[in-house]
């Protein structure tokens, strides 16, 4: 799986590529052609409010549907008779007033795609149209090509159909890397719920275990607070969830622990009612209090005192896990974040590649941390998040 910081990279280079494209195409509508019916005056906003709307439906996946209206908005962005999208397969869409232009339009393609660059096809009998085709090359593959039919084709409908495949490879090689990212981001999650597993799962059942004879009545409210626990952290509706909803299961991981530990863990909540409803991704402060027990305090025989606080910081939520507990030294902080370090606080490294990979390069987790010292994470989340939607517990 490439890693989240690659994505991103991709996903830069990519949108950059596919925003000149749009430009070069929006310039040559702009110049004017007979073919294209462009107006100088507001053409290239014009084409580019064109080109936004073919983008959405060329990546909204691999439906037939979708690539239809991406050719309708295509034969309107070139001013053609007609155009097709002939895709894997041989699979054709087609928008236009011609009738019968699947078998042409896939003859075309196979001349392109062998060949490898644009081609003109002129018409064979009195009554039929010409034809221009480009291949769409999608990570140095070929993927398949965009078809123009027109009566007449010309030099500017050819350049403009060259350019309009190379904008449509870089619009599905966007949707490629975004299903990447959403598969990244479920692996992720997976990453994470198995380290809840076999470490946490065990203790806990272990603890509770030790007062089935001794307390009934504990013992039951602990297996009550482990399904709680575990109905959370392994949902798998939504990527997101509110900071209330992640306390209630870090109350149940604590009060698990609190079980095993006894009073050698003390827990301090500092927690402003105001951030309770700041949409968080879902499983982002847990491993950060599971960090905080395990590494912090576990190994220590005194134990210690883990605190939680939020607070509202302008168009952010900060939300801090300290403990009080051993601690690291700061180049060790810092090779963990870099990816550099073991994979003992791999909860760590995921909640922070995730952060970063959805709020950009500043927006990973900060640690505070020295031997002896003890350990502060940070992670300060923007306030409004109107494309996050919560999944239901």
């Amino acid at each position: 799986m490439p890693d989240a910081a690659v994505l991103a990279g991709l996903a830069g280079v990519l949108l950059g590529a596919a925003l000149a494209l749009g430009l070069v195409v929006a310039r040559r509508v702009a110049r004017g052609s007979r073919e294209l019916g462009s107006e100088a005056d507001r053409g290239e906003h014009r084409t580019l409010h064109i080109a936004a709307q073919a983008a959405a439906a060329l990546r909204g996946g691999p439906d037939q549907g979708d690539r239809a209206r991406a050719a309708r908005h295509l034969r309107t962005l070139l001013g053609a008779v007609a155009v097709a999208i002939v895709g894997p397969g041989d699979e054709v869409a087609v928008d236009g007033p011609l009738t019968d232009l699947e078998a042409s339009a896939r003859r075309v393609a196979a001349r392109v795609l062998a060949t490898g660059r644009r081609q003109v096809f002129p018409r064979r009998a009195a009554g039929q149209v010409e034809a221009v085709g480009a291949p769409i090359i999608v990570d140095g593959e070929p993927w398949g090509a965009v078809v123009a039919f027109a009566d007449s084709v010309r030099a500017p409908l050819v350049r403009a159909t060259g350019d309009v495949a190379d904008w449509c490879a870089a619009q599905l090689a966007l949707g490629e890397l975004e299903t990447n990212r959403a598969a990244l981001a479920e692996a992720e999650l997976r990453a994470l719920r198995a380290q809840i597993s076999p470490h946490f799962i065990y203790n806990a059942l272990t603890a509770i275990a030790s007062f089935i004879s001794t307390d009934p009545d504990r013992a039951r409210e602990l297996v009550l607070e482990f399904a709680d626990f575990t109905r959370y952290s392994f949902r798998r509706q939504g990527e997101f969830t509110t900071l209330a909803d992640e306390l209630g299961s870090i109350h149940s991981y604590l009060t698990l622990e609190r079980a095993r530990f006894g009073d050698r863990l003390q827990v301090r909540l500092r927690v402003s009612p105001e951030t309770l409803s700041t949409v968080i991704p879902f499983l982002s402060v847990q491993p950060l209090v599971e960090n905080a027990v395990r590494h912090g305090l576990e190994t220590g025989e005194r134990g210690g005192t883990v605190t939680i606080a939020s607070a509202d910081d302008g168009t952010h939520t900060e939300i801090t896990v300290e403990d009080d507990g051993v601690g690291m030294a700061p180049e060790a902080a810092e090779a963990l974040l870099a990816g550099e370090a073991t994979t003992s606080h791999v909860g760590l490294r995921n909640v922070d590649t995730r952060l970063r990979q959805l709020y950009g390069p500043s927006g990973g987790l900060v640690l505070e941390t020295n031997r002896g010292a003890g350990t502060l994470v940070r992670m300060r989340v923007p306030k409004s998040q109107p494309q996050h939607e919560t999944g239901a517990a």
